[in-house]
């Protein structure tokens, strides 16, 4: 037991609840220094995660899918947790237990949520049988790998509808049109409102441009009504031919978060300085999921990692070892937007970078996250 430490009573239980990387990242280093009496466990629908900062890449063809997964099974092995493969899709906060989505149950103690967002849009006709979303990137990914087979072996044709012209929606046009170079591509990108909304203008000036170079279309403030088995409908009766619709337009909650009556803004958790809900200390949550009352930011991936140590000591401090540690993000980041091939474009205090030395330093920090993860 580390200097200083309250003694733990008796076994307690700790369930981290998805495999997110701000979860991923508290395994890593709870390894190191596991706490005694607790019995850790992380409950996950599968045994890997994929990583979401190199996504454009794997999409563009610059890293094979293996490269992208985090092993959650390797790492609940060396941080002597308990891998349960399954959904969460609820909470009995009186019994202090997690519903499942097989109907089972699992007690805790102290819970974390780390389960991300998705990026579907259930209200648009014909979504569901025909698009895919770009959040869970998981099945993203799986869908990509073969259609994009399909155009390579002429059974297809390359047309793409990306619906949402944010950061995400654009680096992954830019990262569909490199690795459909040479079968003459025809990607669109849409947008309710303007284009790139929360970056610098001189950043979004050069990314419309790539965009250009790359023969990629963009149609602004105009909302898609329905997808089709042969494309996008648009709101004004416009049809945009596509065999691949793609969904990257904001962001939704979890909806069983609904009924676990925690304090929630706009579905997210509302968590204060600590992560903990303002409704129930002993739910913390993190990442894409939660939304920082104190500090509310947008959602990226940065936080979630920044997020990772701070989420470790308040746990460890919620189960009697140490003290609480506010958590406090920084007003802006470095954003690193890949534009395609092994290029990419900085943006921050509005100030744009872009060239191939700024690919080789997006890939060095993505390999040194991964490499913690690594067997």
């Amino acid at each position: 037991m580390e200097h200083g430490d309250k003694a733990v009573a008796q076994q307690r239980n700790l369930v981290l609840v998805g495999g997110g990387h701000t979860h991923a990242l508290v395994l890593h280093h709870w390894a190191r220094a596991p706490l005694p009496g607790v019995a850790l466990s992380l409950l996950t629908p599968e045994p890997t995660a994929p990583y979401t900062g190199m996504l454009p890449g794997f999409i563009a063809g610059h890293y094979s899918r293996d490269a992208l997964e985090i092993d959650l099974a390797h790492l609940c092995r060396r941080a002597g947790a308990r891998l349960i493969l399954g959904r969460a899709a609820g909470l009995d906060r009186a019994a202090r237990a997690i519903q499942l989505a097989d109907g089972t149950a699992l007690g805790y103690d102290i819970a974390s949520l780390d389960i991300g967002i998705t990026s579907d849009l259930p209200q648009m006709p014909g979504y569901a049988e025909h698009a895919v979303s770009a959040k869970p990137l998981g099945t993203y990914a799986q869908r990509w790998e073969h259609w994009s087979k399909q155009v390579e072996a002429g059974a297809t044709q390359p047309h793409i509808a990306v619906i949402g012209g944010g950061v995400a929606g654009v680096e992954l046009a830019l990262a569909m049109a490199h690795r459909l170079r040479g079968h003459d591509p025809e990607i669109t990108v849409i947008d309710a409102g303007p284009l790139l909304p929360h970056l610098g203008a001189r950043a979004r000036g050069r990314l419309r441009l790539h965009l250009d170079r790359a023969g990629i279309t963009c149609i602004e403030q105009t909302n898609p009504s329905g997808v089709t088995g042969s494309g996008l409908i648009l709101a004004d009766g416009r049809e945009i031919p596509a065999s691949l619709v793609l969904g990257a337009a904001g962001s939704r909650p979890q909806g069983w978060l609904g009924a676990t009556g925690l304090h929630l803004s706009d579905g997210y958790v509302t968590v204060d300085p600590y992560l903990r809900s303002i409704t129930d200390p002993a739910i913390f949550a993190v990442g894409d999921c939660a939304h920082m009352a104190h500090a509310p930011r947008a959602k990226a991936g940065v936080y979630a990692v920044r997020q990772a140590p701070f989420l470790l000591r308040n746990l460890r401090a919620a189960l009697g070892a140490g003290d609480l540690r506010a958590y406090h993000p920084q007003r802006d980041y470095l954003k690193l937007v890949s534009l395609g091939g092994k290029s990419a474009l900085a943006d921050k205090w509005s100030l744009p970078l872009e060239g191939r030395w700024l690919w080789w330093l997006k890939d060095r920090i993505d390999a040194r996250f991964m490499d913690q993860f690594r067997p």
